[in-house]
Parts: structure tokens; sequence; C-alpha cells
């Protein structure tokens, strides 16, 4: 459907702005004859999911302050006007307070030996050669950089632990063909050789969610912040900042009775619909759902949020970031160069955190069903 034809308020305005979205809009039809290899198999074309649109976010991020549109690709009615609303709400405020604090994508080989002590050898082994495998690892990629290197004995077993900054990318692929490369040149100088070597001993957190994503870093650990004045509370939000605050309390206890990674609400709503829209690797939302909020109350009645998000794995480079829709995705929001990894990053903790607000208020009000109700339905 091309859009373009059709009256769309949105579009206008953004064309207005001098922004286009060919693709997205419908106005160019996408090259079914292509075969995007290096993003799947067996290819036959393409699954349409809707993209609306929130904001504009206004960011105080790493780069400076700066305003963002967002694209939501989701097919659950009310979660873009939600969104919509914990954006405004923290927009009007004086913006969200975000910051990239550190760049963690790890790998994890493994190697069993056929004793204990052969295991403890190669342990200390190869934890002894990271100055020679990081300055491998600097002449086998550009980008990727070997930041610590983990050991983790199991019985006869290793898990050895590579962890990397990754540049612009989200890394995943980058990391395995590095570390497979590098310890294939060094095991034959290894004092014992491993019975068994896999690239992947299930200990990195790949694609699931995990106690380590909480308590350490999986690609960018980013940290936002932002405070709500009462009466915008009351005029956007339709709560107060005692009854969100109470709600977060039960919220959060009920997160610990179901044994929760974290005490977020609905954080996958906004991450899955921004990683659909923008090429991201959206099965990394198991790792990257996994944080902790807070709100307190300060003394003249405001309301103080936060959100730590550790585990982001997301790039602006790679993966499905080039695909036509997706690379429009990431031009709309402002981050679609290398200089941007950082940034996108900050806008997708910014987002989550509008929405845990919004989400927040809508249930302390007793807003939550009505509004599915309103717009969640066919009518």
């Amino acid at each position: 459907m091309n859009l373009t034809n059709t009256p769309n308020k949105y579009l206008e305005m953004l064309r207005q702005q001098d922004k286009k979205l060919p693709y997205i809009s419908g106005q160019t039809p996408i090259d079914h004859s292509h075969s995007y290899q290096g993003n799947i198999e067996n290819f036959i074309g393409f699954s349409q999911i809707p993209i609306g649109m929130a904001g504009p976010l206004l960011l105080h991020g790493s780069g400076g302050e700066s305003e963002h549109w967002i694209p939501l690709a989701t097919t659950e009615g009310a979660l873009v006007a939600s969104y919509s609303r914990g954006i405004k709400a923290c927009s009007v405020s004086g913006g969200v307070v975000a910051r990239t604090i550190a760049n963690r994508v790890q790998r994890s080989p493994y190697f069993e030996f056929a004793t204990l002590i052969e295991a403890i050898a190669f342990g200390k082994w190869i934890k002894s050669l990271q100055p020679i495998i990081s300055a491998e690892v600097n002449q086998a990629s550009r980008f990727a950089k070997l930041v610590n290197l983990e050991v983790n004995q199991e019985g006869r077993g290793l898990h050895v632990t590579f962890s990397y900054q990754t540049g612009a990318a989200a890394g995943q692929n980058m990391v395995t063909i590095i570390t497979d490369q590098i310890l294939k040149k060094i095991l034959s100088q290894a004092p014992h050789q491993p019975t068994v070597y896999y690239i992947e001993g299930n200990t990195s957190g790949d694609k699931k969610a995990n106690v380590r994503s909480l308590s350490q870093t999986r690609g960018r650990k980013v940290v936002a912040e932002v405070t709500l004045p009462n009466k915008i509370i009351k005029d956007v939000l339709k709560s107060s900042a005692e009854n969100i605050a109470k709600y977060w309390q039960t919220e959060t206890l009920g997160g610990v009775q179901i044994g929760a990674l974290g005490n977020l609400g609905h954080v996958t709503n906004a991450l899955t619909a921004i990683f659909i829209a923008c090429g991201q690797d959206v099965a990394c939302i198991a790792e990257a759902a996994v944080g902790t909020s807070r709100v307190d109350i300060k003394n003249n009645g405001d309301l103080y949020a936060t959100l730590t998000l550790p585990g982001l794995i997301v790039g602006v480079v790679g993966g499905g970031t080039g695909l036509p829709t997706q690379k429009e995705a990431l031009e709309l929001i402002g981050c679609s160069t290398p200089d941007d990894a950082d940034k996108f990053a900050e806008v997708c903790c910014a987002v989550a955190m509008a929405g845990e607000l919004s989400i927040g208020a809508a249930i302390a009000e007793d807003h939550f069903a009505s509004a599915h109700k309103a717009l969640g339905r066919k009518k």
C-alpha cells in the first residue's frame, strides 16, 4: 500500500521537516529480485508489520541535546499511543538524560580435557596469553577490541569468556568469527589439547535472559533518568507522583515473587518495536529487556525515575540495519551513521523508560483496560 496516496498527517508533518520515507510509506517498492544474502536464506518476500511513530523525544545524551522521532513496528493496538504519552511527559519535563557507560559483547567457547590437571594448566596458559590475543584481535578486526578474558572451570571443562568492544555494530557475528579465527591459530601451541571444543558453551548469555545480563554488561549498558513535575504527571499521564510510586513498589514486589530478572514492566514492548523497525536482532530482546528501574518522590513532590539496561545488544551498522525500511527508520531517528551507536542505545533506553512511566500511570489510575478496549480492538 502506498501511504503517500492517502491522507496521513504524520507523513505530511515529516515531509515538511524534509524527512522522506519512500520505502516505509510504500512510495518506492522494495526490490524483491534481490537475494538479501547475509540477511536471509531461501528468500521469498517480506513480512510487513505496521510502523507507528512516537515523539519527539528530547534527549540529553552522550552526544549532547537532540530530538528524535521514534518508529515503532508493532501489531498491538494502544502501544504507540502509550509510548507517545510517556515520551511527551518526559520531553515537556525537560527531557531524558541518558548515557552509555559500557560496551561488552561476549563469546564463550568451551574446552574439555582428559583430566582436571590438564584443564587447570590450559586455563592458566590461555589467561596468560590475553595481551597476545588482544594484539591478534586488533590485527584481525578494524572494530573489535578485546576487553577481558575470563576463565571459569567446571570439573575438567573450561568456559573461556572473551569480552569485546564492537564499535558501531551489535557484534555477535563479529565476536564469533574473530574468536574462532584466533583460537584455531593458537590452540596448536596449548600445553594440552582439548578432547572437546565448542565455539560457544552457552555461558555468554546470547539470546537468553540470565543473571549475568542483569549484573554485568552484554552489548551496551545504558542508564536513563528523568524528573517529572507533578503538574505534568497530572496533565499528561492523568496520575500523580504518589500513585505511580505506590504502583512501582507493588510491581517490584510482584516481580520478586515470580523470580523476574529485574523489576521491569513492559520494556520488551519498546525494544521489540524499535528492534523490528530498525533492523536489530530481535531474538536479543531476551537479554536486552533485563534491567532495573526505580522511582523516588522528591521533597517538592516531583517524581524522579531511572532505568538501567545492562544488556542492550544494538548497532547501527551490519545485520539488518541496511535493509530498505530499516535504514529509513534509523535515519528517521537520526541514528544512521557509525558515530550514532551510543546515541541509538540511549534513545532505546529513554523510550523504554517513558513506556514504563506511561503504563505505570495507566494501571495506577485504572485506565489500562479501557485504553486497550478503545485502541486495541477492531471497531
